[in-house]
């Protein structure tokens, strides 16, 4: 199975995506294998767009989530309230949110436990900078993001964990690393996950590659078996351009069955 997730940012109001869910969904009518496929769509729009993906098998995904239950913090959304409105899956960790909002490990780690107790299923977001990367730390600030994100994630929870490894100099730049450095980066995270959690089988984790998504490279990236699906962010926006990557997926499924 191939994984498509649509971020959608801070760029739809409730009207705009309604209409492209709709059209996202149209998508994957009448195919003999498709993606399965997320949406994330801002929060006010989550129940509207709820309507819209109901009994369609796509997964709906907020953007982010509180690490608090409930009390005096103005502006946040907890868990509780977004499993309320639908929410299937949630983002947590987005390059934009370290980068933007100072979001640290411990507290990713925080929001990824509070969204497990409401039955959301997290989609980790974990990458380097480029100064990182060219310090060659690659590996060793993947260690650490994991690591921390995953602490006291109790080991029946594993199966349905999610990891979108997305390097920080590629979003919204148009680079990319080379599709053999996705995979070794790949390889390198489904290593620590086995040993985060031993007793989940390999197969247990999703990883997807994110950052400057597009139709001109999802085809080499999804036809890695190593690379799980894509976390799309403005090219899911554009139909002809999500309908392409949904092509490409459906195209490597086809021959990978």
């Amino acid at each position: 199975m191939k994984t498509i997730i649509g971020n959608w940012k801070m760029n739809l109001g409730v009207r705009e995506s309604v209409a492209l869910a709709r059209a996202s969904l149209l998508l994957l009518r009448g195919r003999k294998v498709a993606p399965h496929m997320i949406i994330c769509p801002s929060t006010i729009a989550l129940s509207e767009v709820r309507k819209v993906v109901a009994r369609s098998g796509c997964g709906l995904g907020a953007q982010n989530v509180s690490e608090e239950e409930q009390g005096a913090f103005t502006g946040e959304t907890s868990a509780r309230m977004l499993s309320e409105v639908g929410a299937t899956h949630v983002l947590i960790g987005h390059s934009e949110r370290r980068q933007l909002f100072g979001e640290t490990n411990e507290l990713i780690n925080a929001k990824l436990l509070k969204a497990i107790e409401h039955g959301l299923t997290p989609i980790v977001c974990i990458g380097e900078t480029k100064e990182e990367r060219d310090a060659g730390q690659v590996k060793k600030v993947i260690l650490h993001q994991l690591g921390t994100a995953f602490k006291n994630v109790r080991p029946k929870f594993s199966e349905t964990l999610c990891v979108a490894y997305e390097p920080v100099w590629a979003i919204g730049t148009g680079e990319t690393p080379s599709t053999q450095e996705i995979v070794e980066v790949h390889a390198h995270i489904r290593e620590i996950l086995g040993e985060l959690f031993p007793t989940a089988p390999e197969t247990a984790f999703a990883i997807l590659y994110g950052g400057s998504v597009n139709k001109e490279n999802a085809y080499g990236f999804l036809r890695e078996k190593e690379i799980d699906g894509l976390l799309v962010g403005g090219a899911s926006i554009k139909i002809h351009q999500l309908k392409e990557i949904v092509d490409a997926a459906c195209e490597v499924l086809i021959a990978q069955s």
